[in-house]
């Protein structure tokens, strides 16, 4: 899903995301597995993924900074039928998830999954449906706007306003998220 270049020989720009871990094994197996494909450079502390599609230069950095640092990311998906292969794919893999269908989030209606590197860090595929008037539909009730399910034992959830928690098994959730 995430490797195929559908306009062969167009260059493509691509975001850089850089990711503090706290094993280079560990989150060389997980981004195997998300993104189907193998690291494009490896080196003691180091690899990077280049991502035909979409457009993305994953680097992941063992042993600088506190691993799993960031807030969230993320993959926008053109239809919910992509969420849904997503979804697929990464049960079959065996990767924990988190689905939210019809979820108000960062001010748009969406369809996503929700997965978890090995340090935490969320990662959501997702697709817009539509525009919403609020944050969350929390938010648009008058409570606060963090949309997070409540937080496991197994993850810190300072910073995790807006990310699910780690799952330990697939879990399908309503709730809103931003």
């Amino acid at each position: 899903m995430y490797t195929t270049n559908h306009m062969k020989g167009t260059p493509m720009s691509r975001v850089q995301l850089a990711l503090n871990v706290s094993n280079l094994d560990e989150a060389i197996t997980f981004y195997t597995k998300l993104f189907g494909t193998q690291p494009a450079k490896i080196r003691e502390g180091y690899a990077n993924f280049a991502i035909t599609e979409p457009p993305l230069k994953l680097v992941l950095i063992q042993g600088s900074g506190v691993p799993g640092t960031l807030n969230h990311l993320g993959v926008e998906v053109e239809t919910t039928e992509l969420v849904g292969a997503a979804i697929t794919r990464l049960q079959g893999e065996g990767l924990p998830t988190v689905v939210e269908d019809n979820t108000t989030c960062c001010y748009a209606v969406q369809d996503k999954v929700w997965v978890h590197g090995p340090d935490a860090e969320p990662w959501e595929v997702y697709t817009v449906l539509a525009d919403a008037p609020a944050m969350s539909k929390i938010a648009a009730e008058g409570e606060s706007a963090c949309c997070t399910p409540a937080p496991t034992a197994a993850v810190a959830t300072e910073a995790a306003c807006c990310t699910p928690a780690a799952a330990t098994e697939p879990v399908a959730v309503g709730r809103a998220c931003c």
